[in-house]
C-alpha cells in the first residue's frame, strides 16, 4: 500500500514521523517512508491553498496512492467540539471566494460564475462521501469545515460565515486537499485537531500542545490499523 500524507508543516506531524522507517533523500516538499508493508509519502507543502494545491497536484500527478491524509490543527466555530479534540471534516467550503455587493457577500456559485454541482462541487460544497476505510476513523466525529486565507479573529466576519456557511472548524489547507482528492478519485481523509476557537485573537487561550499530542496519537492508530 502506498499512502500520501499531507501536512503543511511538519512541526504538525514531527513525533509521528520518528516511528516510522525514512527511506533515501527526500524529494522537494516529499519525504519517503516506510512502516510495516506500507509506504507513505510525506508532503510538507506549506500553510495555505495556494501552497497545498500546487504541490499536492503536482505529486499526484507523477504517483499513484491507494488514500491520502491530510492531517493538522485547526480552529473550531462551536464550542461543542473541544479543545484537543481529534475530528473528522468530511465537508469543505471556501467562505471568501466570492464577491461584495455593499454590505452583502455573494458566492461565485450565486452569481453564476461556478456552478454549484459541477464536479467535485455538491451544491456549492466539497463532500467526502466515501472517505477511505477505517474503525479508527470512523469512531472520530465528523464536521464540517471552512477553508480561509485568513485566520479570522473579528467577531462581524466570524458570525457572518456561521450564518452564511454554519461550519465547525476552520484551517487554511483543507479544501484544496479535498479538492484534489475527489477529483482524482483517491480515497481520503482529512483529520484536524482543535488547537482553539475561531473568536477574537488570544493565544493564551489556544492549546497547541494537547492539540498536537491527540493529531499525533489518532493518526499512528490510523496508520497502524491500515497497515495491519
Amino acid at each position: 500500500m502506498r499512502i500520501l500524507l499531507v501536512a503543511a508543516t511538519i512541526l504538525e506531524i514531527r513525533p509521528f514521523l520518528a516511528k516510522l522507517i525514512p527511506l533515501g533523500e527526500a524529494t522537494g516538499q516529499v519525504s519517503h517512508y516506510q512502516f510495516k508493508n506500507t509506504f507513505i509519502d510525506v508532503l510538507i507543502p506549506g500553510i495555505g491553498m495556494m501552497q497545498t494545491a500546487y504541490h499536492l497536484g503536482k505529486q499526484t500527478a507523477g504517483t499513484k496512492y491507494d488514500l491520502a491524509i491530510n492531517a493538522g490543527i485547526g480552529g473550531s466555530y462551536m464550542d461543542h467540539l473541544t479543545i484537543g479534540e481529534v475530528v473528522h471534516v468530511t465537508e469543505e467550503c471556501i467562505p471568501e471566494m466570492g464577491a461584495e455587493d455593499g454590505e452583502e457577500f455573494l458566492s461565485l456559485f450565486d452569481i453564476g460564475l461556478m456552478d454549484p454541482d459541477n464536479p467535485p462541487y455538491d451544491k456549492g460544497r466539497l463532500i467526502n462521501g466515501s472517505p477511505l476505510k477505517s474503525d479508527r476513523l470512523a469512531r472520530i466525529r465528523s464536521v464540517k469545515g471552512a477553508t480561509a486565507n485568513t485566520i479570522h479573529g473579528n467577531i462581524g466576519s466570524i458570525r457572518k460565515i456561521i450564518s452564511m456557511y454554519h461550519p465547525e472548524t476552520e484551517s487554511m489547507e483543507g479544501a484544496a486537499f479535498l479538492y484534489s482528492c475527489l477529483s482524482d478519485h483517491i480515497p481520503c481523509a482529512q483529520i484536524r485537531s482543535i488547537s482553539n476557537y475561531v473568536a477574537e485573537r488570544d493565544k493564551t487561550r489556544w492549546n497547541l500542545e494537547l492539540a498536537f499530542k491527540n493529531l499525533h496519537k489518532v493518526l499512528w492508530e490510523i496508520i497502524e490499523e491500515l497497515s495491519t
